[in-house]
């Protein structure tokens, strides 16, 4: 887990009304790396600066990886506070890929100091954070929509990216460093070639299927 901090389970159904005023002190949330076959999941919360606003921000799916990291730099410097978790794979393989993706959301939220007073989440499904006082909202588009969760879309990729980065040099030839775990040709060809490695989602069918042909080999 990382964090930052300027100064001193299953999802619930999601509100996909108009945004209306954003409250303050915003807390954004989003995650990285849900369909990939290897590697974990991040999240990442984040409230934003109103007196230092951060020009760019938009969904990290629509920037170049250079301009992303250019952001999360900037965001990780100027933010209020920030926060970014990983839940790993055997974990994701335990309590599978939707619970483990609201589990980190959950951790990166619960991690920030001081809480936030409002939690918005890109997608339909909200992390169980009841009890502490929230207020939730879910934001389907949320991420090219509200800035705090843009940033929280940036600061999961980047983490994630760099994280597989080192995966890359700790298990060499399946080209974690270039397809980032998703489900690319070059990951298939080596999956067949290697078989799976230790931060493979054995839970996910092509990767499950590589552990059964190795059994029937």
């Amino acid at each position: 887990m990382a964090r930052g901090c300027a100064g001193p389970g299953v999802g619930r159904p999601a509100r996909t009304d108009p945004l209306g005023a954003l409250p303050s002190g915003l807390c954004g949330v989003d995650e990285a790396g849900r369909g990939p076959l290897a590697g974990p999941v991040h999240a990442a919360a984040v409230v934003l600066d109103p007196d230092r606003p951060i020009a760019g921000l938009a969904d990290s799916k629509l920037l170049s990886a250079t301009r992303r990291e250019a952001l999360a730099l900037q965001i990780r410097e100027q933010a209020l506070c920030w926060s970014v978790v990983a839940v790993e794979a055997a974990e994701i393989d335990a309590i599978n890929i939707l619970r483990a993706s609201l589990q980190a959301m959950r951790r990166a939220v619960l991690s920030l100091q001081p809480l936030p007073r409002a939690v918005w989440v890109d997608g339909n499904q909200l992390p169980d954070l009841d009890g502490h006082g929230f207020a939730l909202r879910a934001v389907v588009g949320g991420d090219a929509r509200v800035a705090a969760i843009s940033a929280a879309s940036i600061l999961a990729k980047t983490a994630r990216d760099a994280r597989m980065r080192e995966l890359a040099l700790e298990h060499p030839g399946y080209g974690f460093e270039r397809h980032m775990g998703y489900p690319t040709r070059e990951h298939f060809e080596a999956l067949a070639r290697l078989g799976p490695c230790a931060v493979h989602r054995r839970s996910f069918g092509p990767v499950a299927r590589a552990y059964d042909r190795l059994r029937s080999a």
